[in-house]
């Protein structure tokens, strides 16, 4: 049912449309009645109907300066004017208040029924573009994670423009305020996979507690990429890498007294542009690749390796 209030100075032609006009089944609820325009904004503000069928000669406030104050506070509520023949040009003049309807004195019942009718069509399209948007902004929200990892991969793919960049960012709600962005790999033996658990399983597991271990201490974002878990560190400060490499080498330990898994962790150099991110992504898979020179279980810093 949409709502609707009759404003009307004379209470015997409200009283005859009520009576007339078959409201349940055209799909509207008459929810008041104010015979003037000030009483009628005093019930707007409590009742908020969708339709307001008002006259125009009416004493305090008329209908058409009504109508204006309703347009200006309640955009999406439908107008409808009752106008005498002698007025009907005065009013179609206020063409910039947007009445739905006009109807001419006295009052049809047949009429005012196709005029209701015409309404409800009109407010079941808005109703149901409404629905949409919602539903369209519930999807948007349920595959935000999906549309966030495709970014990341993306970026470290060097996919992405540094002028597409912010666009993203905004797109997909991430907050990466920098000044400087590191890439760490984290690397999952699958020859060391303890009982009862699946290489896969094992690499969930390890990336469900580095976001544990690392949730407060650092602001970072994770996402599964050929087959290890990569992170992006926002950094406040280019000194900060030092104690991020500290972190990621004690994590790699616990992982492997804790849950058994050999996890070997890849830094990549600092930069200071998202757009480079890649560049720190390579040297952080590259330092992962020297756990064959330098051992398991611990986080290897490219920067400390590559002028050796």
């Amino acid at each position: 049912m949409y709502t609707l209030l009759l404003v009307d100075d004379e209470e015997e032609v409200t009283q005859i449309i009520a009576k007339k006009v078959k409201w349940n089944e055209l799909g509207f609820s008459v929810v008041g009645h104010a015979n003037n325009g000030l009483k009628a904004l005093e019930m707007l503000e409590e009742i908020q109907p969708d339709v307001v069928m008002t006259d125009i000669r009416m004493p305090y406030m008329d209908g058409l300066e009504l109508c204006g104050q309703i347009r200006e506070k309640y955009p999406a509520t439908k107008l409808v004017l009752f106008t005498g023949f002698d007025d009907f040009e005065y009013a179609k003049e206020a063409v910039h208040l947007e009445i739905e309807e006009y109807i001419l004195k006295p009052i049809n019942a047949n009429e005012l029924s196709e005029c209701l009718k015409r309404l409800k069509n009109v407010l079941d399209k808005e109703r149901e573009e409404k629905l949409n948007v919602r539903k369209l902004e519930q999807y948007y929200t349920d595959s935000l994670p999906v549309l966030q990892t495709n970014f990341f991969c993306s970026l470290v793919e060097g996919r992405i423009s540094d002028s597409e960049i912010n666009k993203y960012l905004n797109d997909y709600q991430i907050s990466l305020p920098g000044s400087y962005f590191c890439c760490a790999v984290f690397h999952t033996s699958e020859n060391h996979v303890p009982d009862g658990m699946t290489p896969l399983l094992l690499s969930i597991s390890v990336q469900r507690e580095v976001k544990e271990k690392f949730r407060g201490k650092w602001d970072c974002r994770y996402f599964s990429y050929l087959g290890n878990i990569v992170m992006v560190a926002n950094l406040g400060k280019e000194d900060e890498i030092t104690r991020l490499t500290d972190d990621c080498d004690r994590f790699c330990k616990w992982a492997y007294r804790v849950m058994g898994a050999v996890v070997t962790a890849g830094i990549g150099r600092v930069c200071d542009n998202m757009a480079n991110i890649k560049t720190s992504y390579d040297g952080a898979r590259e330092a992962v690749s020297y756990r064959v020179l330098y051992g398991t279980k611990r986080a290897i810093n490219i920067a400390e390796l590559a002028p050796k």
